[in-house]
C-alpha cells in the first residue's frame, strides 16, 4: 500500500510532507480533507478516531503498520524512509534549522490567525525582526546548493515551503538575494518543476493557512 498523507485542502503543516512525497515521484496518497462543513464532519466525526492514530491530529501519515501524527515526526520518518535524513556529520545542523524553520513560520501563522485588532500591531513587530533573521538563515545556507550541502534532505523541503510563506506575507522581503535564489533552486528540481507546470498544481488555489484568520495566504489574492 502506498503512503498516505492525510491534511486538510490548504497548504499549512502538510505541505511540506507533500512535496518531499512528490519529490521522491513514488505512489502516495494525498488524503485531502476538504475545507467545508462535510469535510470537516468527515474528519472529526467518522476519520479522526477511527484510523488507529495514537494521537489523532493533521497532518497524518499511514504506511502499513506505520501510523503517526505530528508533522515534524513525519518528516522525519519519511527522511529515514527515502534516503532524504543529513549525515551523521550533519545531523545537528539540519535539526537545528529545523526548529528555526518552524519558529519562522509559527511566527506568520500567530499574525494569520490573529484578531482583527491585533493583526497590524504583530505584522509590524514581526517584519522588524524578520531582516536579521533571514540574513541568519541565508547565511547558514550560504552557496548549499541545499540547507546542509550537497545533499538534499527532508530538511530542505521543510525550508522551501516556510520560505514561500514568508515570500508571500512579504515578498519585498525575499526579493533576489540567497533566499529567493534557494526557493527558485528548490522548484526547479525536475519532479517539483514538474508539478509546479501541471494543471493539478494545488498551489493554484489552495491558501497557506485556514481561511479563519485576517491572512490565509491565498495565491494572488493578497
Amino acid at each position: 500500500m502506498p503512503v498516505e498523507i492525510g491534511y486538510w485542502a490548504l497548504r499549512g503543516l502538510g505541505e511540506p510532507c507533500r512535496q518531499l512525497l512528490r519529490y521522491t515521484e513514488t505512489e502516495w496518497t494525498d488524503a485531502v480533507i476538504p475545507l467545508t462543513q462535510e469535510g470537516q464532519d468527515s474528519w472529526f466525526k467518522e476519520k479522526k478516531h477511527n484510523l488507529g492514530l495514537d494521537f489523532p491530529n493533521l497532518p497524518y501519515l499511514i504506511d502499513g503498520d506505520v501510523k503517526l501524527t505530528q508533522s515534524l515526526a513525519i518528516m522525519r520518518y519519511l527522511g529515514r524512509k527515502y534516503g532524504l535524513c543529513p549525515s551523521e556529520a550533519d545531523i545537528a545542523k539540519a535539526e537545528n534549522l529545523e526548529q528555526v524553520i518552524q519558529d519562522l513560520r509559527m511566527g506568520i501563522a500567530k499574525i494569520a490567525y490573529s484578531s482583527a485588532d491585533q493583526f497590524e500591531g504583530l505584522k509590524t513587530d514581526f517584519l522588524e525582526k524578520l531582516p536579521k533573521k533571514l540574513e541568519e538563515i541565508a547565511t547558514f545556507i550560504g552557496s548549499g546548493p541545499y540547507v546542509v550541502g550537497e545533499k538534499i534532505t527532508y530538511v530542505d523541503f521543510l525550508a522551501l515551503e516556510y520560505l514561500e510563506v514568508v515570500a508571500r506575507f512579504s515578498p519585498e522581503h525575499v526579493t533576489g538575494g540567497p533566499i529567493a535564489e534557494y526557493i527558485q533552486r528548490m522548484k526547479n528540481l525536475p519532479a517539483l518543476k514538474k508539478f509546479f507546470a501541471s494543471e493539478d498544481c494545488t498551489h493554484n488555489h489552495y491558501s497557506m493557512f485556514a481561511p479563519i484568520g485576517p491572512w490565509p495566504g491565498w495565491p494572488n489574492k493578497e
